[in-house]
């Protein structure tokens, strides 16, 4: 795969030292959250589940990508959850965007795909959210709900919410 980094290293062996023309420096600058993308993605990718895929539609933008989850345990099994990711230029310092492209009853995604998780939120309350010293591997952890219909569903009765949530999987999620 194409990644960022050996694409700046292809375009300065056809462009040579970078000394030679310090005017074409300027117009090569790096943003630190590219620089940062080109190590996180190579862990996030390292430390993914076989159950997790991620899927770069231009290998040279890191900063916009698919993760796609299809569980193998639990309510969701045998569905294909499709999530858009984008890290905004001012990544580290405010977390990415997510938002799951696949409709899905879940307390923590509205059947939008709006995602409610301390993580994605700059500012919390709890100090759960999102810090510079965070990664794109933290974002592997789901816990506060947005669906509050949802999840008061999962509290009042599970076998029902399994039954829906096997409803939205032949429907949406194959």
């Amino acid at each position: 795969m194409l990644t960022l980094a050996s694409k700046l290293k292809r375009d300065d062996g056809v462009r040579g030292p970078r000394a030679s023309n310090p005017a074409a420096d300027s117009t090569r600058r790096v943003s630190v959250r590219d620089k940062l993308l080109v190590k996180e993605v190579a862990e996030l990718e390292a430390n993914l589940p076989c159950t997790c895929k991620v899927n770069f539609a231009d290998p040279n933008k890191l900063h916009y990508f698919q993760l796609t989850v299809i569980p193998d345990e639990g309510y969701y099994q045998g569905g294909k959850f499709q999530f858009e990711i984008e890290v905004p230029e001012a990544y580290n310092m405010v977390p990415p965007k997510v938002k799951c492209l696949t409709r899905i009853w879940h307390p923590n995604i509205t059947e939008m795909g709006e995602i409610c998780l301390s993580l994605l939120r700059e500012h919390s309350i709890d100090g759960t959210g999102w810090a510079p010293t965070r990664t794109l591997k933290d974002l592997l952890n789901f816990d506060d709900p947005l669906n509050i219909e949802a999840a008061e569903h999962h509290l009042r009765d599970k076998e029902d919410f399994r039954n829906k949530v096997e409803d939205y999987i032949r429907h949406y999620a194959r």
